[in-house]
């Protein structure tokens, strides 16, 4: 069965528009929550991270297209015209087009959104970023809440190991959005501080926006210096609630183990964890306690929402993504806001950026609907 390698990538984000702009600001533990005072969104100031409008249109126009795109699209096909072009592949019938994201262009069903309501269809976005590229294959839409992402991961290996691809182009993304935000309001779970990830202080979540990609392949010869392998990998949904996670934890738990079975690998061989850390009391607590049954509490484990704010069905590739150069540079990133242990369960947080040699990491995602996912990712040649 053929290695699967994390390859060729990219992140736009409030920090730039590439990858290093992500990782530079994250080693200097530099935050790229700012307050946002919008009411058209939010009649209340509140903390996101932002991708800057008029550096996205500049971006957007080096592409040299004359028909219209939402924001979202924009943002999306921006990321995949840097890893596309890096990675040099040609278009092929064997390349795979995967598109993650929690609610697509959700925006154009606002009033005075120029777009026509049918954008807002998931099926419709892959199609604009698959015709765009050229892509030979209809592109897969994976929408399953936050775990999106990662999940976006695991499906391209499977699908390199079913020989369907040789290569998969995985793109993601999600905005800040009206919607999005009343929604996560209506829940009370919206702070009105930068979040602080499993801290006695925390006061909720906030939600920021980026896009990413990346290139997953079979190619050992397409790598670059920050790639990893990917060696395990496992979902597993508790349907505990429409919202709430499980209270023992249960699926990430088996998601966890799962992935560990799958990559041969015991809980002390994994060097961090890079966590799902939403900064809302239910998750966190939730994540402790599979943490502890699967015996990672010992582990050097980060939130990186202090950074990006939660970025929904993005979050899992963005967060695969920074802890690739976190693993090439043996540089574990710190838990932004993080004070005092505010969960029943034991747990390392990283609060100050240092340096270790890594190895191997842990990915985690847990979403709504009791959708949970694990991925374990290991050097190249370690």
């Amino acid at each position: 069965m053929n290695n699967v390698y994390l390859s060729h990538n990219n992140i736009v984000s409030a920090y730039g528009f590439d990858s290093a702009s992500a990782v530079d600001s994250i080693k200097n533990e530099v935050t790229g929550l700012t307050l946002v005072d919008d009411s058209k969104i939010l009649p209340n100031p509140f903390y996101s991270s932002l991708i800057h409008q008029e550096n996205l249109k500049s971006e957007f126009q080096k592409l040299d297209t004359k028909e219209a795109y939402t924001r979202l699209e924009q943002i999306l096909l921006v990321s995949l015209a840097d890893t596309l072009k890096k990675s040099g592949i040609e278009l092929t019938e064997r390349v795979g087009l995967i598109v993650s994201t929690t609610k697509g262009n959700i925006d154009v069903l606002d009033p005075d959104n120029p777009f026509d309501e049918s954008r807002a269809y998931l099926g419709e976005l892959g199609k604009k970023i698959e015709t765009f590229f050229g892509f030979k294959n209809e592109a897969i839409v994976l929408s399953n809440a936050c775990v999106s992402g990662v999940l976006a991961l695991a499906v391209a290996k499977r699908l390199i190991h079913q020989e369907r691809y040789d290569h998969v182009f995985v793109v993601a993304g999600d905005l800040v959005s009206k919607f999005i935000l009343t929604g996560f309001n209506s829940f009370q779970a919206l702070s009105e501080s930068p979040c602080r990830p499993y801290c006695k202080t925390r006061a909720g979540i906030n939600i920021g926006e980026v896009g990413c990609s990346i290139l997953v392949t079979k190619e050992k010869s397409n790598l670059v210096e920050e790639s990893v392998q990917i060696i395990g990998e496992a979902s597993c949904n508790d349907a505990n609630h429409i919202s709430g996670p499980s209270r023992t934890g249960e699926g990430l738990y088996r998601s966890i183990v799962s992935a560990m079975e799958q990559a041969k690998v015991e809980a002390d061989a994994i060097d961090y964890i890079s966590a799902h850390g939403t900064a809302t009391m239910f998750n966190d607590e939730m994540e402790a306690i599979a943490f502890n049954r699967a015996y990672l509490q010992d582990t050097p484990l980060n939130s990186l929402k202090g950074y990006f704010g939660h970025t929904l069905g993005a979050s899992g590739l963005l967060e695969s993504i920074i802890g690739m150069h976190s693993l090439h540079s043996n540089t574990l990133y710190a838990s932004p806001g993080f004070q005092e242990l505010g969960v029943s369960q034991p747990l390392h947080i990283i609060t100050k950026t240092s340096p270790k040699e890594s190895n191997i990491f842990l990915k985690t995602a847990s979403g709504f609907g009791g959708c949970n996912t694990a991925a374990i990712f290991k050097k190249v040649n370690s």
